[in-house]
């Protein structure tokens, strides 16, 4: 059984495939010890049977944002002990007269500096000072250090004084992350800062992984889902844990550009709704790459789909601020106690305030499987209501739109702020609320067509069965145009593709499937960063056409400078394929009608269609108001939208 698992802050999603059937899967999340739904889901689905498991895992990301990583330390070069806390000059809040840095996660006391030195040539000026590192090592030990992050000054070019300090500090058993594994690349603070996460993150990864392997049958093989959006094997993420940060978010956009391809449509807005937090990114003919972002205030260098991500999913819970304005977000209740419909929750959640307005079917919740206690909403809702001075239907309309504002403030980041226009795309939408809010984010920023995937509420699960596995290779060379030709950068490239090949081959991907992506980072001299160019014998040009495309401008009497080398080693596995579907008419057939219900639209109580989604056809349309559901999600079609289904099976919602 080939099973994708996605784990979410409220639900843990599990998409399966045994022979030439596909199924989904939910259950509730298990904040305290997410392993437990993962293994409960799996034993419910195929206990007893062999499995190949692809799984994207929060446990990275959370480590960070609550500060719970291992107890780590750092060991670089004297005098550069503090590079992690001095950083760039960057100031995040320019007008907060009393903003204070949150205390690093390295406190400076485990941050050691040690003699030696190696030059930017790779050459040795000053050798590694033996004594000090025994020395650091017992220091290490009477603190009950975890891990250390072990990061020198051009490490990149020659590594042999990380590799000095890795063998000496073996025997203490110490996890140990070195910066010319993670990234070999110049820039000493973000080196650092990445080398750093990783070190922080990789114990509280390996002992989850590791967990799960244990329970795992010993036939049984586990893949673990990239920020990049590629898979590696276990043993590979558990040592290379800053590769996971974004896993599950990576999932939904894999999945969005491959439905949206075999669906024929190249420029997407992918928008992935699920209970704690959403998810965007623009999809322009390819997934976009992002090869710097921020977690928690600390710089992460390594290729992750570039995706934007706001505090507002179905379990945000609503609150009144000090000025008495509603504010939804970024706190989520998550699983437990869960938002009030659950049966357990008291604050307010977007969850509620859907099924407060009527746009949540109760009995159809999980396919039946979980029934929403609705009773329980107006008690509370009347409280706040008479706080803020609306009425309870008012109320609910304004957390909507609270937090539709913050999904399209995110939308706006990645398409407006960057120069696309959102009318040239299509907004594919995703998540198990994403159905819910689509049709109005569509509205707000002008984008003719929504698509709605079959199974919406998992499809980051079924992104990870659709991802290729993927290594990422980097290497600063710092070249000048006139210094260097396509045949030694090949050659460059040659030596990086060797371990490619062997890396591969390790993952389980025959020599006839693999594939190679060659890139460069250029830039003109004096510039501070570069742009990736695709490698082939006209680098250079390319390099000045995308120059102008970026900036505007070109500059061809300018010296150009060859800053890293790029590989990115690919292997694809069978992907799951959308069947087409024959065409039928356009009325649905009469088994698809549930029976009507009144819901608010514009603060207007409209009776409104409520049909089941497995039961329509291709060709077939709906005319707004209606409500679609089906397992993993509910999909709202208002007043303003009519919708029809593709050949597909998705549902192509038309914004009138």
């Amino acid at each position: 059984m080939i099973i994708g698992v996605d784990t979410g802050g409220t639900f843990t999603d599990f998409v399966y495939k045994q022979g030439h059937t596909w199924g989904v899967y939910k259950v509730l999340s298990t904040p305290s010890n997410p392993a437990e739904a993962v293994l409960n889901g799996l034993n419910y689905l195929a206990h007893g049977k062999k499995k190949q498991i692809i799984h994207g895992s929060t446990v990275a990301t959370n480590a960070i944002l609550e500060r719970n990583g291992a107890k780590t330390a750092l060991i670089t070069n004297q005098g550069f002990e503090d590079i992690i806390e001095i950083g760039r000059q960057n100031r995040t809040r320019l007008y907060d007269l009393c903003f204070e840095k949150a205390p690093h996660i390295i406190p400076s006391d485990l941050r050691f500096g040690l003699a030696g030195r190696i030059l930017q040539t790779g050459e040795e000026l000053l050798p590694l000072d033996i004594q000090k590192v025994e020395d650091v090592g017992r220091r290490l030990k009477d603190r009950d250090v975890e891990s250390v992050a072990v990061c020198f000054l051009f490490s990149y070019v020659n590594p042999c004084h990380e590799q000095k300090i890795k063998e000496l500090l073996a025997p203490l058993g110490l996890e140990l992350s070195l910066s010319h594994e993670i990234l070999a690349e110049f820039r000493e603070f973000e080196r650092t800062s990445t080398t750093v996460i990783n070190a922080y993150v990789s114990p509280k990864t390996k002992r989850y992984i590791g967990h799960l392997i244990k329970n795992l049958g010993p036939k049984d093989s586990l893949g673990i889902m990239q920020s990049n959006g590629g898979s590696i094997s276990a043993e590979t993420a558990m040592n290379e844990s800053v590769r996971t940060i974004l896993s599950g978010p990576a999932g939904g956009a894999v999945g969005a550009y491959e439905i949206g391809k075999m669906a024929g449509y190249s420029k997407l807005i992918s928008f992935d709704m699920g209970g704690t937090s959403t998810d965007v990114s623009l999809i322009d003919g390819n997934l976009s790459l992002a090869f710097e972002t921020t977690i928690s205030g600390y710089p992460v260098k390594v290729p992750m789909i570039d995706i934007h991500t706001v505090g507002a999913g179905g379990g945000s819970i609503a609150t009144l601020d000090e000025g008495g304005a509603l504010k939804v977000g970024p706190e989520s209740a998550g699983a437990d106690p869960g938002p009030i419909c659950y049966g357990q929750g008291d604050n307010i959640t977007v969850t509620d305030a859907n099924l407060y307005l009527g746009r949540l079917i109760p009995e159809h919740f999980l396919g039946g499987g979980m029934t929403l206690k609705e009773k329980r909403l107006a008690l509370y809702f009347e409280n706040m209501a008479q706080k803020v001075g609306l009425s309870p239907r008012e109320l609910a309309q304004g957390i909507l739109d609270v937090a539709d504002t913050a999904m399209e403030r995110a939308m706006r980041v990645i398409s407006v702020e960057r120069g696309y226009d959102p009318r040239e795309f299509m907004l594919f939408s995703f998540g198990g609320a994403g159905g819910m809010h689509a049709a109005f984010l569509a509205r707000l920023l002008n984008i003719p067509k929504v698509l709605l995937p079959p199974n919406p509420g998992i499809l980051s699960a079924l992104g990870m069965l659709m991802a290729d596995v993927i290594k990422d290779y980097s290497l600063t060379i710092m070249k000048k145009q006139e210094n260097v030709t396509a045949k030694l950068l090949s050659q460059r490239f040659e030596e990086i593709e060797r371990k490619g090949h062997k890396d591969l081959r390790v993952e389980g991907i025959p020599h006839s499937g693999m594939r190679f992506e060659k890139y460069l980072d250029m830039r003109y001299h004096g510039q501070s960063y570069e742009i990736m160019v695709p490698f082939d014998e006209s680098y250079v040009a390319r390099f000045h056409a995308l120059h102008e495309r970026t900036y505007g401008y070109r500059n061809p009497d300018k010296a150009v400078e060859i800053v890293n080398i790029r590989l990115r080693a690919r292997g694809g596995p069978e992907k799951p394929q959308l069947q087409k579907q024959e065409k039928m008419g356009k009325a649905p057939a009469s088994e698809a009608f549930l029976g009507d219900k009144p819901v608010v639209f514009d603060q207007r109580r409209m009776r409104t269609k409520i049909m089941a989604r497995d039961k329509l056809k291709s060709g077939n349309r709906i005319h707004g108001p209606a409500i679609l559901v089906e397992y993993s999600s509910t999909i709202v079609i208002p007043p303003f939208a009519g919708a029809y289904v593709d050949e597909y099976g998705n549902i192509v919602m038309e914004i009138m």
